[in-house]
């Protein structure tokens, strides 16, 4: 091992129930770098590094750390010798407070065996102003917001005098302001010799912060190039194995008849102020705002998930009164949740029984559910889907993020609807899987449904939608029709509330 690498890990391979999740792969870290780890879905990204962090302990090949050949038993023992990991869904107490979680399992106790909590309030105060955080160590972290429990992770994971930090998908849920904190926090752990191992599919931020990336495919190492001397062109070509030339494919239509309109929609708890928007046949409406804005609170009372104050819901030229969900349903409306685990998925269930969720009556026979029906459902689905997956059998849980969402869009493809809300569908998902959700949309686009999407990435906006709706605090600020010459910054006016047309008449007749 050169004496520059603080570990090397060769050889490594996983295997799971009928996948070989990591076959003869290497990766290895500088101190004070960071090294960025970029694949599709599935590529072994996340199981390369719960090997190093302790989590998987069944594989093959050798890890060195500082010259030394180890054996990554468990989690406790690798923060022990300075190897933390700070999960995508992060692993914090949120009825204990800050420093109760960087500390957990290792209070400093006083003279009679008792916690010593002055020091060990001063000593989480000392590794939060070390990172710059304002966030109370007597904090509740049920309390504190997304981008804030990421500080305390960090802290958490200083606190074990960390030689290698390693950050899976750490920006997904952040707003650009704590993007931005996190990024001068990852400088200034590298300037004091910290390897930082990222996981991220948001290819703009490897080139802001990385210095060297490592691409892996279908669980096999691919190629370490410095960033440098890369671009995101020829990253995304070895991450998927093939040259996209065109990010985001687009199918020209006619567009049909309106089919949703939403007139006057008011809701006083987040709060709506007079939404007005429509969505025709055979067009994908985009819907973009800065956090906060209500495009999510939008869509899930349209999905008759929250209730509203007033105003009307028009479907096909008919109001209908949607008051839940089955409402929605019934009237033909699907919504993609942003949160698909929570909200999109049961995941104990299987891939199979996820699938057929939205629509039973697809899959009975005369005496209840046709495993024969099931199987020849979820079978043509998955494979429209392209879902990687040993079996229709397994749980969805044990899926990646970007073929559980997979999961998520066959579900609602079993059913019979006609509106197909997308709440953030490629969020946390690799470039590969992304063409694919977009193709899709396309898709339905053709066969003359109605496609709103809600992103927060403005060209994934720009690139897919036909018209966009732009949201500033529970008002649509504008509409545009034309998305072709649109740039970034004509619609970041109107997503701040700098500009503004009438929100009272914005989408009733546009």
């Amino acid at each position: 091992m050169p004496q520059d690498y603080v570990v090397c890990m060769d050889d490594i391979s996983v295997k799971f129930p009928g996948v070989l999740a990591l076959d003869k792969v290497r990766f290895d870290a500088k101190p004070g770098e960071v090294h960025v780890l970029l694949g599709e879905n599935g590529a072994g990204k996340s199981t390369i590094m719960k090997v190093l962090a302790g989590v998987n302990t069944n594989y093959g090949g050798r890890v060195i750390y500082k010259g030394e050949e180890i054996q990554c038993r468990s989690i406790l023992e690798q923060r022990e010798r300075g190897i933390s990991i700070i999960f995508q869904e992060m692993n914090l107490l949120k009825n204990m407070t800050v420093a109760e979680n960087i500390f957990l399992g290792r209070q400093p106790q006083n003279a009679t065996g008792g916690v010593n909590w002055k020091k060990m309030y001063r000593d989480a105060r000392e590794l939060l102003d070390s990172i710059h955080s304002t966030v109370s160590e007597k904090a509740m972290v049920s309390t504190l917001t997304v981008g804030q429990m990421q500080m305390v992770e960090i802290a958490k994971a200083l606190s074990f005098r960390s030689d290698i930090i390693i950050m899976d998908e750490p920006t997904s849920a952040l707003t650009n302001k704590e993007v931005d904190s996190l990024f001068q926090i990852i400088a200034k752990l590298k300037g004091e010799g910290v390897a930082i191992v990222y996981i991220s599919h948001r290819l703009e931020e490897i080139l802001k912060i990385g210095d060297r990336v490592t691409v892996f495919r279908d669980g096999k190492y691919i190629q370490t190039l410095n960033v440098e001397d890369t671009s995101i062109d020829e990253l995304i070509s070895l991450m998927v194995g093939r040259s996209l030339s065109e990010q985001y494919p687009k199918i020209e239509c006619t567009p049909g008849d309106t089919l949703l309109e939403v007139r006057g929609l008011k809701q006083s708890a987040h709060p709506l102020k007079d939404v007005n928007f429509h969505a025709r046949r055979g067009e994908i409406v985009g819907f973009y705002g800065l956090m906060g804005a209500g495009r999510t609170e939008t869509m899930r009372v349209v999905f008759g998930a929250d209730s509203y104050n007033s105003g009307e819901i028009l479907i096909d030229g008919k109001v209908k009164k949607i008051r839940n969900c089955q409402d929605a349903k019934a009237n033909g409306v699907a919504l993609l949740t942003e949160d698909r685990k929570n909200q999109g998925l049961i995941l104990e269930f299987s891939v199979r029984e996820n699938i057929v969720l939205a629509n039973l009556k697809n899959v009975m026979g005369v005496f209840g559910l046709s495993r024969a029906k099931e199987e020849a459902v979820c079978g043509e689905l998955s494979k429209e889907m392209k879902i990687k997956t040993p079996s229709m059998s397994q749980r969805v849980k044990f899926l990646s993020g970007g073929n559980q969402q997979k999961a998520v869009i066959a579900k609602w493809l079993n059913s019979d609807a006609q509106i197909i809300i997308f709440d953030e569908p490629t969020r946390g998902i690799d470039v590969g899987a992304k063409a694919e959700i977009y193709k899709l949309m396309n898709e339905m686009k053709r066969q003359g449904k109605a496609v709103i999407m809600v992103s927060s990435e403005l060209p994934e906006i720009l690139g897919v939608s036909d018209r966009v709706y732009v949201m500033h605090e529970g008002r649509i600020t504008t509409c545009f029709e034309q998305v072709q010459g649109l740039t970034e910054s004509d619609v970041m006016k109107y997503a701040t509330g700098i500009a503004s047309d009438n929100p009272a008449e914005m989408g009733r007749n546009a």
